[in-house]
């Protein structure tokens, strides 16, 4: 968006948190991407801490720092060019989001986005389950009124969440720990509070401790509003997380 060099700041709170001590990966992206015009690629280069000052700075792109540090980069980028799958009846949805595997074991049952634990106007509460004789994962979304930004429709930053820890789910069958290393998304329109919503991801291939995966966010009215395609990465170590 902006011409010249500009330096701001943004606290990202607690109740954003992905693992405890840092911010869901989406959400962090998102509050990069929204400073944009169009679609976005974000990278994040380190832990998103929580409730403490992290400088923006925007020539063209966008750097957050922590201090020194650099936490993550966006910039313009093309919509992501992706064969999305056609939306699945609602009772279908349902059925498969009750599959989660984070009702069985959650690493992060406190997460944003998909953790548990959450309650109904604080987390995002997105599950995402296999669908029957699909690797596709789908889960129902009811985006609540205090994600809304000032124009009364849900904040870019949290359609950026809703299409993160879906794509996780869509490779970590298994539960696995991974990194969002970097996520491109296109936001062609962003759902209004209380409208329901689904959310697909599938995977695009991995390589090792690398996971490429996609995600779709349908509205209510069975419209295309966003996509996204992500790279997961698996930790070494994961004492990353703590």
């Amino acid at each position: 968006m902006a011409q010249s060099s500009t330096h701001e700041s943004v606290v990202i709170g607690r109740r954003f948190c992905g693992p405890p001590n840092s911010g869901n990966g989406g959400y962090s992206c998102g509050v990069m991407a929204r400073l944009i015009d169009g679609p976005a690629s974000c990278t994040l280069k380190s832990p998103p801490p929580l409730d403490r000052p992290l400088s923006i700075e925007r020539d063209g792109g966008v750097v957050m720092r922590d201090g020194e540090t650099v936490v993550g980069m966006a910039e313009p980028a093309g919509a992501p060019e992706l064969d999305v799958p056609a939306l699945p009846p609602a009772e279908a949805v349902e059925k498969a989001s009750r599959r989660y595997i984070g009702f069985r074991s959650h690493a992060f049952p406190g997460c944003f986005v998909c953790g548990p634990q959450r309650e109904a106007g604080d987390g995002l509460r997105i599950f995402p389950g296999r669908l029957d004789g699909s690797e596709t994962v789908a889960a129902p979304w009811l985006p609540d009124g205090s994600l809304a930004g000032p124009d009364g429709r849900v904040g870019a930053e949290h359609v950026w969440a809703a299409l993160d820890c879906p794509t996780w789910a869509a490779f970590a069958h298994d539960g696995r720990l991974a990194l969002l290393a970097r996520m491109t998304a296109d936001v062609k329109q962003r759902p209004r509070p209380g409208e329901r919503c689904t959310i697909l991801a599938w995977t695009l291939g991995s390589e090792g401790r690398k996971h490429r995966s996609a995600g779709a966010l349908y509205g209510g009215d069975g419209a295309l509003l966003a996509v996204s395609d992500t790279l997961w990465i698996e930790p070494k170590d994961p004492a990353v997380f703590m």
